[in-house]
């Protein structure tokens, strides 16, 4: 059965939403997200997923306390990413409370720093993050674009120990038009033992059971469920 996580998206402390990665295009959801977060968890819901979007944006760490709230006011299972750079940020990360670090733009940019922190702290521990526009992986908070493939990358990474990853189409991110089922799709033809979770474009229950028939472990869900087109009701049968 897939896994619905909610996400959580940090600016200065609140419960935020952007529009295809575009930080000129947010809208605030929530001043407080240990509330959402008791929400989450009340529906029924078991996993939390954490964007610290300053972190990502400055490329160091910044919301840590909205981690440590979370974690210490819920039994929520969180993964939390956005500016993680180095051993100490790991630590910080989990010892605030985190249960997975989500890591994208260092696994793009220092390979061997990323297989070192797979190394120590194990693949249950380290959930890569892949942000695709046009198949290509974009980095820094999305701010960054590259040349990189998605499959192909994805195919080394998985290769070398990486067993978990989400990734996340740019372009569908925000919309509320669909999830890209057929790069989903082809990532797990190419890779079928990846644990996927898909991230963006959600809009509807039916896209969640179609991403489930895909054979993706995961879906993050979280403007969808902030403007009601989800109602948590529905992703407690689940």
């Amino acid at each position: 059965m897939i896994e619905i996580i909610p996400a959580i998206d940090v600016i200065d402390g609140h419960c935020v939403r952007l529009t295809q990665g575009d930080f000129a295009r947010q809208k605030i959801y929530h001043e407080n997200p240990l509330e959402i977060a008791k929400m989450f968890e009340n529906a029924g819901l078991r996993r939390l997923h954490i964007v610290d979007l300053d972190g990502a944006k400055r490329g160091k760490v910044t919301n840590l306390r909205v981690l440590e709230t979370i974690a210490a006011g819920t039994n929520l299972t969180i993964d939390f990413g956005g500016g993680i750079k180095t051993n100490e940020d790991l630590k910080a990360v989990f010892d605030a409370g985190a249960d997975l670090a989500s890591i994208g733009s260092v696994a793009v940019k220092e390979a061997e720093r990323f297989f070192e922190f797979l190394e120590k702290y194990g693949s249950e521990k380290i959930l890569l993050g892949a942000d695709v526009k046009g198949r290509k992986l974009a980095i820094n908070g999305w701010q960054t674009a590259t040349e990189i493939e998605i499959l192909p990358f994805l195919r080394e990474y998985s290769a070398k120990g990486v067993t978990q990853c989400f990734v996340t189409d740019i372009s569908k991110d925000g919309l509320l038009e669909g999830s890209a089922n057929e790069l989903y799709a082809e990532i797990l033809r190419e890779i079928p033992a990846l644990e996927l979770i898909a991230s963006g474009g959600v809009s509807k229950i039916e896209d969640v059971r179609e991403l489930e028939k895909i054979g993706c472990a995961g879906v993050i869900v979280g403007k969808a469920i902030y403007e009601g087109k989800i109602n948590l009701e529905d992703l407690k049968g689940k």
